[in-house]
C-alpha cells in the first residue's frame, strides 16, 4: 500500500504544484511502487585478484519498499557490497537476489537498479532535460515515451524551469535532484545512492536528506545508501546495516542500533558510549531485563547490565551512552546507586543545546563523557578540576559480549 500523492500545498521540495504535477506524481507513485523489490544477500563474498578480502560471507534481507542505510567507517565494505548489487563489481562467491531473480551473473543494464553517485556524475555538456533522458535513451525507449517521462520526473523535482540548463549552472541541491530525477525516469525496482548528501553543506544536507525520504515514502520504492553518518542513517532509514572489515556486525532499526548496540565496535560507532571491559561474574534471570549481568571491572567496580550472550568467567563489556549517566557531588549524598563510579571533570564544552563533559576516572585515568542539556547543565555548581560520582541504571547499561 502506497500513501495518497503530494498534495497541492505540499511537495517533495517543499514548492507548490499544479494539478498536472500531481497527477503525474499519483501516476509515477504507483508505477514505481509497483516496480520496487527486495533484495537478498546470501553468504556473499568479494574476493579480489591479489587476495584482498573486502566483503566476508554476508547475509543481508532488504524488504521491498524500505530504506535501508548500510553504514561503516571508510574500508568496511559497504561501497563494494552496493557495487555487488548494482552489478558493478562480480560476487566471488554467495547468492544475491533482486526480489526473487537471482542476479549474481546478470549484467548491471539488466538488474532494474539504478545508481546515484556521489558526485552526481551529471554530463556537463548535456542540459538538465538530455541528462535526465540519458538513461531511458540507453534502454532504447521511443522519443515520445521518453519527452513524456522525462517531463513527468523533471517537474515532480522541482526542476522543470531548469530544464535547459547545464548541470555548472545548478547548485548543489539542484545537481542532486537532476541525479535523482534521471535515477527515478528509468522505474528501477532498486535506487541505490552511494553517499549522495556528502557534497552538500550541513543545513542543505539536513534539507536535502528530508526530501529523500518523503519521496521514498512517497513513492514506496527501495532505497539502499551507503554513508558513513550515523545522524544521516538515523534520520532516513527503517533498517540499518552496521558493517566493520567486510562483515555485517549489527542490523536493526535506528532505534535499536542507537539504544541497544551489539557489540564494542557499534558502541563506538554509534557514538557518545562509554565502555567499560570486564570479567562476567554471575548473571540473574530477570522479569523485566530477561537477564542482568554482572561485569567486575578492574579497579572501577562492579556494573550491572541488560542483555544476552554472557556466560560466567568471559571478558566481555558494558556500556551507557553519555545522556543516560546522572551526575552528583562526591561524595554522594543519595544512597547507593546500582551502578557508579568516581570521575574527575577535565573540560566542560557548550556546544548550544548539549553542554559536553569530558571526566577522567581516578583510579585508572579512562576516560568518560557526560552529556547533559546546557540548560540543565548551568544550574549546576561543577568546575573543571572538581571529584563527582557518576551513576546510572541497569536499564541504561549494555551487555557487550564482543
Amino acid at each position: 500500500m502506497v500513501n495518497p500523492p503530494f498534495s497541492a500545498t505540499t511537495s517533495s521540495i517543499g514548492e507548490e504544484q499544479t494539478q498536472a504535477s500531481i497527477t503525474a506524481a499519483s501516476n509515477l507513485q504507483q508505477e514505481l511502487a509497483s516496480h520496487s523489490a527486495g533484495v537478498t544477500l546470501r553468504s556473499v563474498t568479494k574476493r579480489y585478484g591479489n587476495g584482498f578480502l573486502a566483503v566476508e560471507s554476508i547475509d543481508m534481507e532488504i524488504p521491498a519498499g524500505s530504506y535501508c542505510c548500510l553504514l561503516g567507517p571508510s574500508g568496511c565494505g559497504k561501497t563494494t557490497t552496493l557495487r555487488m548489487i548494482a552489478g558493478h563489481e562480480s560476487i566471488t562467491s554467495g547468492d544475491l537476489y533482486i526480489g526473487s531473480t537471482r542476479v549474481n551473473n546478470l549484467p548491471a543494464t539488466k538488474r532494474n537498479t539504478a545508481m546515484m553517485f556521489q558526485n552526481y556524475a551529471l554530463f556537463p555538456h548535456k542540459t538538465v532535460w538530455e541528462n535526465i533522458e540519458f538513461g531511458l535513451k540507453m534502454q532504447n525507449i521511443a522519443k515520445a515515451e521518453r519527452a513524456r517521462r522525462v517531463d513527468e520526473v523533471i517537474d515532480i523535482v522541482g526542476l522543470g524551469k531548469f530544464a535547459q540548463r547545464k548541470p555548472h549552472m545548478l547548485s548543489g541541491g539542484q545537481q542532486q535532484r537532476a541525479a535523482l530525477a534521471r535515477a527515478l525516469v528509468t522505474r528501477p525496482a532498486v535506487l541505490m545512492l552511494d553517499e549522495p548528501l556528502s557534497a552538500l553543506d550541513e543545513n542543505l544536507r539536513v534539507k536535502t536528506r528530508s526530501e529523500l525520504r518523503r519521496l521514498q515514502k512517497q513513492f514506496g520504492m527501495t532505497f539502499i545508501q551507503v554513508t558513513h553518518g550515523q545522524d544521516e542513517a538515523f534520520a532516513l532509514s527503517d533498517k540499518i546495516v552496521v558493517m566493520d572489515h567486510g562483515r555485517v556486525d549489527q542490523e536493526g532499526t535506528p532505534q535499536e542500533i542507537f539504544t541497544t548496540p551489539a557489540s564494542r565496535f557499534v558502541a563506538r560507532f554509534v557514538g557518545d558510549n562509554n565502555i567499560f571491559v570486564g570479567k562476567v561474574t554471575a548473571i540473574e534471570p530477570n522479569a523485566t531485563y530477561g537477564s542482568v549481568v554482572t561485569l567486575e571491572v578492574d579497579q572501577l567496580g562492579t556494573f550491572h547490565c541488560r542483555g544476552t550472550g554472557a556466560s560466567v568467567g568471559m571478558t566481555a563489556a558494558c556500556c551507557v551512552r553519555s545522556d543516560r549517566l546522572t551526575m552528583v557531588p562526591y561524595p554522594p549524598t543519595q544512597a547507593h546507586a546500582v551502578n557508579q563510579l568516581t570521575a574527575r571533570v577535565t573540560a566542560i564544552e557548550f556546544t548550544g543545546y548539549i553542554t559536553r563533559v569530558s571526566l577522567m576516572t581516578e583510579t585508572t585515568g579512562e576516560e568518560v563523557t557526560y552529556k547533559v542539556r546546557s540548560h540543565d547543565w548551568s544550574s549546576t555548581a561543577a568546575q573543571e578540576g572538581q571529584l563527582v560520582t557518576l551513576t546510572w541504571g541497569i536499564e541504561d547499561c549494555i551487555f557487550l559480549s564482543h
